[in-house]
């Protein structure tokens, strides 16, 4: 037995439970104990140490953190200050970059990877903003720590511009982050990226009369096979965020005929039960290569 202790912190709904288990029994086949259910939400501390579910975070050998639910700051907080401990899978500071749509875009566009095109100004900046609305004819205001599909709007003239702008001075938010309007077929791939590794691929499209693929807002996913390109797009971007385990959005923009990349997350789904059973068979690979990766960062030394 090696000795090594990591704690989990998975989530619970679409088939995680089972996943969790297939994690922590081929973790104990390496001789590695987990410790589950570490919800920092539920932490506190004291003197340095961080106490959660009777853990002492920053005394484990490694900490995986995959819940997909939205993180609070409390958490978050946490999550930065046990990483400079602990070897944490994926490291806080890739994940809190792919937690804002603004700093990854930048990111990427840098590195010389296709993104929407993107615009940021101060949300007091009213003669640039209707400046975007006319330059574009169609753009969408994204929050930039925003989910699922979540608070996405697209605005096609500027009297829809005019009716968003109250609600944005009634939250604390000081810039407006927005990206122009993608020309593309409502249809995306999911390519499942683990350390630098093709894990597996999906596609997601749009329900009804609706832009967005996410599955929150009434997207649906279906059997894809990916290409090279959209592989090697996925693993270039995954590469830039620093992510060790990535989600990468990809479109095919009709209009400048090339794929972008439209986001890239840092907690990317195992495939439910029920997408499974459609044919999705990436599952076994995922978990061999988290727990490789797991191993790989628990080692004393």
């Amino acid at each position: 037995m090696s000795g090594r202790r990591v704690g989990i912190w998975m989530y619970r709904n679409g088939g995680g439970e089972a996943i969790e288990r297939k994690i922590v029994a081929k973790l104990e086949e390496r001789g590695i104990e987990s410790v589950t259910g570490l919800n920092l939400r539920h932490a506190w501390v004291e003197n340095g140490k961080t106490h959660c579910n009777g853990v002492v975070m920053e005394e484990l050998d490694a900490f995986f953190s995959y819940n997909a639910g939205e993180q609070t700051q409390y958490q978050m907080f946490l999550y930065e200050a046990i990483d400079r401990s602990v070897p944490c899978l994926n490291n806080y500071r890739a994940f809190a970059l792919t937690e804002d749509k603004f700093q990854t875009a930048h990111l990427l566009a840098n590195s010389g990877i296709p993104t929407a095109d993107f615009r940021l100004c101060h949300r007091d900046d009213s003669e640039r903003l209707h400046q975007f609305i006319k330059d574009w004819r169609q753009m969408v205001y994204k929050p930039t720590d925003g989910w699922g599909g979540v608070g996405l709007t697209k605005i096609d003239s500027e009297e829809a511009l005019n009716m968003l702008m109250p609600f944005l001075n009634h939250t604390d938010l000081r810039f407006f982050y927005v990206e122009k309007f993608i020309d593309y077929d409502r249809t995306d791939w999911r390519i499942d990226i683990v350390d630098g590794e093709f894990i597996g691929c999906y596609g997601r499209k749009a329900g009804g009369t609706d832009w967005r693929t996410n599955v929150t807002s009434g997207g649906s996913v279906f059997l894809r096979e990916p290409n090279e390109e959209v592989v090697g797009l996925a693993k270039r971007a995954a590469k830039a965020t620093g992510l060790e385990i990535a989600g990468v959005d990809i479109i095919y923009d009709r209009a400048k005929e090339e794929y972008v990349v439209l986001e890239v997350n840092g907690i990317p789904a195992f495939a439910t039960p029920e997408q499974e059973a459609m044919g999705l068979d990436f599952n076994d690979r995922k978990v061999d290569k988290i727990v490789e990766l797991i191993d790989q960062k628990s080692k004393k030394g």
